[in-house]
């Protein structure tokens, strides 16, 4: 029997606006241009559906034009230091304190600067900025004279690169930090103007503490009726089930337990219709599980030295009584490498290696909301224990643990 066209047009539609909304979770800037010039595409074609919906469910605008589209997402929890961004040339490696202030400052000077810049020039203009009294006062200071200065500048450079605020027109970063060169760049001035992901201008922010601050920066209207406040609440928690690998209940408020008690089949239906993210209800909590396994920045387990390590630490802590301290785990790798060393890369088998390799490790556990550090040590959180080793047991219904699956944020 033949399927009515209206049927299949109307399917068609379904599935490219999911295509189109995972796109956007995944990388909330797209450019026109570029490798995800067809996920761009897609969005623009369905922008006025997409738009409605995460302002209805999550409170993130949508902003798109003929060259980019900018989904302005905010964490559902403002104090997760689990997603930093990371240096897009360097393995990855995680943004410090200082590259993240020299990324706010050349944002500054690329916003006041014209069309085309030289990193000489902009290094220039930084290092102006930063002799600002009141960033000097918080012991951060930069002549980029030093190699490392100039490895961080780089680094900020290349992940405006990635994001498509800058286009290389001639030179390379390498020249720049060894001395023997420059390089320009195209200032992409709309993709700029939308890297900003807040409800207020951080220069109307006038509290005193860091808390306060993000607090601030992304608050909704004042919710002066039960209507509001319950908005608030579902879209706090649409975006914890979106982003998080596990919502787990005992960080919620009684409030959110509450309303998520209730709401949990409207909440996660929604939220399956629109993207294919699966509900996974536990005894501990709820993860929206990707049956494709492409809505995730980080994975558990993964291939290579690092993540058959991590994946040991997580079968020892998962069958740890309680939490386990760093250099007990550094021990651990110890007598790991004297089993599985062989397997392993050369550098991570050499004396010393151990804490950094149980930092790695750790970090991952944490940021797919399998551990989580305590005064004590390391301790397991409730779906480590799908890592476990040893016999099986049977648990009461619903009380299974859920799988991790980190989302992608930016």
């Amino acid at each position: 029997m033949t399927t009515p066209l209206a049927e299949v047009l109307d399917g068609q539609h379904a599935a490219d606006l999911r295509k189109a909304a995972r796109a956007l979770l995944k990388h909330p800037l797209l450019l026109a241009r570029g490798r995800h010039a067809d996920e761009f595409r897609l969005v623009r074609r369905h922008a006025s559906e997409l738009r409605e919906w995460f302002d209805r469910n999550t409170g993130w605008s949508l902003q798109v034009d003929a060259e980019t589209a900018r989904l302005r997402k905010t964490p559902g929890v403002l104090s997760d230091p689990t997603h930093p961004a990371r240096d897009a040339g360097r393995g990855g490696t995680p943004f410090t304190r200082r590259r993240y202030v020299l990324l706010c400052l050349a944002l500054a000077a690329l916003e006041r600067g014209e069309s085309q810049i030289a990193l000489g020039r902009l290094a220039d203009q930084i290092v102006l900025d930063a002799a600002d009294p009141r960033l000097t006062a918080t012991g951060i200071e930069f002549a980029l004279e030093r190699r490392d200065e100039r490895l961080d500048l780089a680094a900020v450079v290349r992940l405006l690169l990635d994001l498509g605020v800058l286009r290389r027109v001639a030179g390379e970063e390498e020249a720049y930090v060894s001395g023997a060169g420059d390089v320009l760049y195209d200032v992409e001035r709309r993709v700029l103007a939308g890297l900003l992901a807040s409800r207020r201008g951080p220069s109307t922010i006038h509290a005193a503490s860091l808390d306060d601050r993000l607090t601030e920066l992304v608050a909704e209207t004042a919710l002066d009726s039960d209507e509001l406040r319950f908005r608030a609440m579902r879209r706090a928690l649409t975006r914890r089930l979106l982003d998080d690998p596990v919502v787990y209940y005992d960080e919620l408020t009684d409030a959110e337990l509450g309303y998520l008690t209730r709401q949990r089949g409207f909440l996660t239906a929604k939220i399956t219709e629109l993207t294919g993210l699966v509900a996974e209800v536990r005894a501990e909590g709820i993860a929206m599980v990707d049956p494709e396994d492409d809505l995730t920045d980080l994975r558990m387990p993964e291939q290579g030295t690092h993540g058959h390590i991590t994946l040991l630490l997580a079968e020892y802590l998962a069958s740890a009584a309680g939490p386990v301290t760093l250099d007990a785990l550094a021990l651990r790798v110890r007598e790991l490498a004297a089993e599985h060393g062989g397997f392993w890369a050369k550098s991570a088998r050499e004396p010393g290696m151990e804490a950094e390799l149980v930092e790695q490790a750790v970090a991952r556990l944490t940021a797919l909301g399998l551990a989580s550090r305590t005064s004590q040590g390391i301790a397991a959180r409730p779906a480590l224990a799908r890592y476990a080793v040893g016999e099986t047991v049977i648990r009461e219904p619903g009380s299974a643990p859920v799988p991790p699956q980190r989302k992608a944020t930016s």
